[in-house]
């Protein structure tokens, strides 16, 4: 399994392209359009399957439409929790991120615990409120690397002040969903660098 990092949109989100060997590939968390993934895909010959959105503030979506364009077959997966916050700009905050409203709709909708096969690479949806009402985190199993969007940072937690966000959701989203996947787990979250779950047991402040 390969993953390429890319900075997108205004807020520079930490954007995610992965592929394996089949050359099957998704995307998580598009903030803008980035030329140069576009440009990984053609040249690799990879088929992009899906868009997978951890949540659905503008500033991790704003390069949905575009990568709709290119690749019409990828379906955008998103948990069905945030269905109506992608479809809602007045929610979603496009408009304050990106100076546009954007509205998003799923093309499958996910719920806590299922998995979904994208080549030889197993998913696992976590259901992790509290950033939003449903924002989730993305598990590879076998590969030991989670997909964290805006639940977990490195040494910090997601804001919860925007509207659907919690505090109390957050600590236990991380607690209940994060903190029991094995020690040496990768974490890729929506911003800053990576780390591991045994690094955020031991040492993140917020929970």
């Amino acid at each position: 399994m390969n993953i390429e990092h890319y900075f997108s949109g205004p807020l520079q989100v930490n954007c995610y392209l992965v592929y394996d060997d089949t050359k099957r590939a998704f995307i998580v968390d598009p903030g803008g359009f980035q030329p140069e993934l576009a440009r990984s895909v053609e040249e690799k010959g990879l088929t992009v399957d899906y868009i997978v959105l951890t949540h659905g503030h503008g500033d991790h979506i704003g390069g949905v439409p575009r990568l709709k364009q290119l690749y019409p077959h990828a379906k955008i997966l998103a948990c069905e929790k945030e269905r109506d916050f992608l479809g809602d700009p007045r929610q979603n905050l496009t408009m304050e991120t990106l100076g546009a409203a954007i509205s998003v709709t799923p093309d499958v909708c996910v719920r806590d615990g299922e998995e979904l096969v994208v080549g030889t690479m197993k998913l696992k949806f976590l259901e992790t409120p509290g950033h939003t009402k449903g924002g989730m985190c993305i598990f590879l199993p076998e590969e030991k690397i989670l997909f964290s969007g805006d639940t977990l940072f490195r040494a910090s937690i997601g804001r919860t002040d925007f509207p659907g966000g919690s505090f109390p959701e957050i600590a236990e989203s991380i607690h209940t969903k994060l903190f029991v996947l094995p020690d040496e787990t990768v974490v890729l979250p929506g911003h800053m660098g990576q780390t591991t779950i045994k690094y955020e047991k031991e040492m993140n402040p917020f929970v």
